[in-house]
């Protein structure tokens, strides 16, 4: 679907500030960082999840794991896809059991891929708590879910789309919105 460009939310800097703060949001939500883990869901989530686990190494002095979760043998709209999914590979080279897991993903639109998400970290193991972390909430939701840690809150229409862009994914960092054609 061809979009058109409406304007920037946020530049290269705003993003990185933004991280800077949910890092230390996370560390006060959990009064600090002892058996917590950041999960990326990917594809964007996975370098957001590197990038708020650094910052909490500068701030903390300690090392927070991440690994990275493909959702998408969980999501409810294979059925109506014509095509085969394509399933890249979950890495989560730690013990999820028992600790607190920040779920990091980049935009909250409908929360369906929150709750996949969800299924697949249960299919895992049983985490002490699980939290979820994004840079945008869109509104929208069609679930009963809700972040704990939001970047920004940006109301969109249904024919409006956000996308970030991450150095690590697509050269670049920013987000922005675009009206859908």
């Amino acid at each position: 679907m061809e979009q058109n460009f409406k304007a920037q939310i946020m530049d290269e800097a705003g993003v990185e500030r933004t991280l800077v703060r949910i890092a230390h949001q996370i560390i006060e939500k959990n009064q600090g960082v002892d058996n917590v883990c950041l999960i990326g869901i990917k594809t964007r989530g996975v370098p957001l999840a590197k990038r708020i686990a650094a910052n909490i190494g500068k701030i903390e002095g300690v090392e927070v794991p991440v690994g990275e979760l493909d959702i998408t043998l969980y999501r409810d709209d294979l059925g109506g896809r014509a095509e085969a999914p394509v399933v890249s590979d979950t890495n989560i080279p730690f013990s999820i059991k028992d600790k607190t897991v920040i779920l990091v993903d980049d935009v909250i639109y409908t929360c369906r891929t929150a709750r996949a998400a969800l299924d697949a970290i249960m299919a895992i193991s049983r985490p002490a708590r699980i939290q979820l972390c994004c840079m945008v909430d869109r509104g929208h939701a069609e679930l009963p879910i809700k972040a704990n840690y939001v970047g920004k809150n940006i109301p969109t229409s249904h024919s409006e789309s956000v996308l970030v862009k991450l150095t690590e994914t697509d050269g670049e960092t920013n987000i922005s919105i675009y009206n859908k054609k």
